[in-house]
């Protein structure tokens, strides 16, 4: 062998083992987070407490089947073994908890700053929309200035009937004249 492969072995990292289960972190912890959800309900602790009573009974008066006397050592054991699991599974599932809220969190800000942006924009182009509307001719701005035009054709109509002339079809002028 060649320095340069043994060196190269020894630098990249083994990627298979075969030997080794493969298990998938997701699974794992929905597993673990359905545990602890049942450790965290009534009908567990219904269960747990139907079974204590019935150690109890069974041990205290059932004189063939004392398998755990009166302090109830094996009883302690399972209880210790119980919470020795159920503690570490409770953390791993309030960590997937806390690990989907930050990713929530940081969803609703990007939401929330996306949403300040569009607002801005909207914002802007109201004020837009308000500046150019007020250079817009209202209706009552157009009706006043008829009403003005109207005024001056009116006053202009007598002097443009006295200067030009009155023809009928005939082509004969046939205005009245005016008393002078």
């Amino acid at each position: 062998m060649s320095k340069s492969s043994v060196s190269r072995r020894l630098y990249t990292p083994r990627t298979s083992h075969p030997l080794t289960p493969r298990v998938d972190p997701e699974t794992v912890g929905q597993i673990t987070e359905s545990i602890a959800r049942f450790f965290g309900t009534g009908r567990y602790l219904a269960a747990q407490t139907v079974v204590v009573v019935v150690w109890v009974v069974l041990n205290l008066c059932a004189v063939k089947l004392r398998w755990d006397p009166y302090p109830f050592i094996l009883l302690n054991l399972a209880f210790s073994t119980q919470a020795a699991y159920a503690a570490p599974l409770i953390l791993l599932a309030q960590n997937r908890q806390e690990n989907r809220d930050r990713v929530a969190l940081a969803e609703d800000r990007h939401r929330a700053a996306q949403t300040k942006a569009d607002t801005e924009y909207l914002a802007r182009e109201l004020a837009a929309l308000r500046l150019a509307i007020g250079e817009v001719a209202t209706r009552d701005y157009l009706r006043h200035e008829l009403e003005e035009l109207r005024g001056l054709l009116a006053d202009l109509q007598p002097e443009i009937l006295d200067s030009a002339p009155a023809r009928t079809g005939d082509g004969v002028d046939r205005r009245a004249k005016k008393p002078g």
